[in-house]
């Protein structure tokens, strides 16, 4: 079951995100790259944003659905803006899609994606930006499953500085 996140939920997300950050070797950063999620009500929902869970009883994965004013320029290039590289003419993004390692091969990461895809839909957007780490070939996939392409690269400004890929979906 795909819902709203709440507060209450925080010690299941940040358990989820942080065994892929494991997985990875990646740096794990409480205080300022991953607050968002010990508070997803005040971090998404109190934006206007959106922050699901796929609970059965534990919960398996995450993601965030955020809506941002239309990035200048045409959809399918890169643009500096806010201080940083972003997929122009996106006016959403999908953030934070991580899986569990022990829920993956399930279909929950299809399903996640394509719940934050239909509240874009509803919401009226039209092209979705996601910044994904280059290591996660498998959610590249995923990601082409729904139409995605690449539009570009950028180095993250998390603790690792990693390198990602910028993709679209149009909506």
């Amino acid at each position: 079951m795909i819902r709203e996140a709440t507060d209450a939920d925080a010690a299941g997300i940040v358990r989820v995100v942080k065994a892929v950050y494991d997985e990875y070797g990646f740096t794990w950063d409480a205080e300022e790259y991953h607050a968002d999620l010990y508070q997803p009500e005040a971090h998404y929902q109190s934006r206007g944003d959106r922050f699901f869970v796929a609970d059965d009883g534990e919960l398996g994965g995450v993601v965030g659905l955020c809506y941002h004013d239309l990035i200048p320029g045409e959809p399918g290039t890169t643009t500096e803006h806010g201080g940083k590289i972003r997929a122009a003419g996106s006016d959403c993004s999908l953030e934070r899609l991580y899986v569990h390692p022990s829920a993956r091969r399930t279909g929950l990461g299809m399903a996640l994606t394509q719940h934050v895809v239909d509240q874009a839909r509803v919401a009226g957007r039209s092209v979705m930006e996601l910044w994904s780490d280059k290591r996660f070939v498998d959610a590249h996939r995923l990601y082409g499953r729904f139409g995605a392409v690449t539009v570009g690269e950028r180095i993250c400004h998390d603790p690792d500085q990693s390198p990602e890929w910028g993709l679209i979906i149009r909506l």
